[in-house]
């Protein structure tokens, strides 16, 4: 495979930069520590321009959070860097790496991937179940053991040096590699290293394994096929596998007959001829939208989370659940309309404060 050139006067370009502060300041504009970096763009990007052309960029201390993950109850520990230099710093990279990672990336891994959200692993996994019934008789469903954490920075770096030859870019990606023993939950280059260092992994199980049904999210790998032994052997082979990139699998994989049980994933639960939420989703939703119901009028947030409940239901089997509880204050063609308004006057007051300045 030809290895890519030439790449860091590209992520030190100041378009480049000014572009990343632009990406890394979107949702977090009201904040005055980013406001006050896009007022002064030209002299902030300057700097990081400086700091990448002298080698001096040196990663900040992370900010270490704990939280419970609402889905799933998972606590996770979150690494949340700076937004000056650092966050900046990630996106100039990855605005440059990131179609080179896309290049080689497998089409049906749908975790942290723009365009190719939990809709795109849901239409694809229903397809191959309603398509093939005998090519989808027993599914193999796994997950990597802590994932993000196990990621051997060594091996990462040298996967790198594969598709990477431009030596500033390198040192680069080595500093932010470094900065860390694995993979920090809440780095924005984290999603991107992580469905990297799987990449071959993915072709392996599709091309050298022959798993025709393979759907990977993050780390949540689900396989179908019509013989059981296979994905047995299959499962042993990636043990192996998996060891010579340091990682494992969790104790709690299966093999079943999709027929007599239905496929976890995702966020919802795809039974042969019908696709539905998983009780503890369903169970969230219910209870959200009794506190919207509640209420006098309809806030933005809340707005917002009618038309994401939405979206989960209508790729489900679930109108009972939107008749029950889209009614009244809490329905869908009101919440549009106050997220629409909200826009409308965020934009507004956005064009006002550029005149202003």
């Amino acid at each position: 495979m030809k290895r890519i050139g030439y790449l860091y006067p590209a992520i030190c370009d100041i378009e480049n930069i000014k572009k990343a502060i632009m990406k890394s300041s979107l949702g977090k504009r009201h904040q005055r520590r980013v406001k006050d970096i896009i007022e002064n763009i030209d002299y902030y990007a300057a700097q990081i321009q400086r700091m990448l052309l002298e080698k001096t960029y040196i990663p900040s201390p992370y900010i270490v959070i704990t939280l419970q993950d609402g889905a799933t109850q998972k606590v996770r520990t979150i690494h949340k860097p700076k937004y000056y230099p650092d966050q900046i710093v990630h996106w100039a990279l990855m605005l440059q790496l990131e179609p080179i990672i896309m290049r080689g990336m497998y089409q049906h891994n749908c975790g942290s991937v723009p365009g190719r959200g939990t809709s795109y692993g849901q239409k694809i996994l229903r397809r191959w179940l309603d398509k093939d019934k005998r090519g989808t008789k027993y599914c193999l469903k796994l997950d990597i053991k802590k994932f993000y954490p196990s990621v051997n920075n060594e091996i990462l770096k040298q996967m790198f040096r594969g598709k990477v030859k431009d030596i500033d870019a390198l040192h680069l990606i080595d500093v932010i590699v470094d900065s860390e023993q694995g993979l920090p939950i809440g780095n924005y280059t984290s999603q991107w290293f992580s469905n990297f260092y799987l990449q071959i992994m993915d072709h392996w199980i599709k091309e050298y394994m022959g798993v025709k049904y393979y759907v990977r999210y993050v780390d949540d790998l689900v396989m179908l096929c019509g013989n059981k032994k296979h994905l047995h052997k299959v499962k042993r082979a990636l043990d192996e596998y998996l060891k010579i990139i340091d990682l494992s699998i969790k104790g709690n994989w299966q093999v079943f007959r999709v027929d007599k049980r239905p496929v976890d994933f995702l966020g919802f639960k795809f039974y042969r001829n019908k696709t539905l939420l998983r009780k503890r989703n369903a169970l969230r939703i219910k209870r959200r939208m009794k506190k919207i119901r509640k209420k006098r009028h309809l806030n933005y947030l809340d707005a917002s989370a009618i038309i994401s409940y939405w979206g989960w239901i209508k790729r489900s089997n679930s109108y009972t659940l939107y008749l029950q509880n889209f009614i009244g204050l809490a329905n869908v063609n009101l919440a549009r309309k106050v997220v629409s308004a909200y826009g409308k006057i965020r934009l507004f007051n956005q064009r006002r404060r550029a005149e202003i300045r």
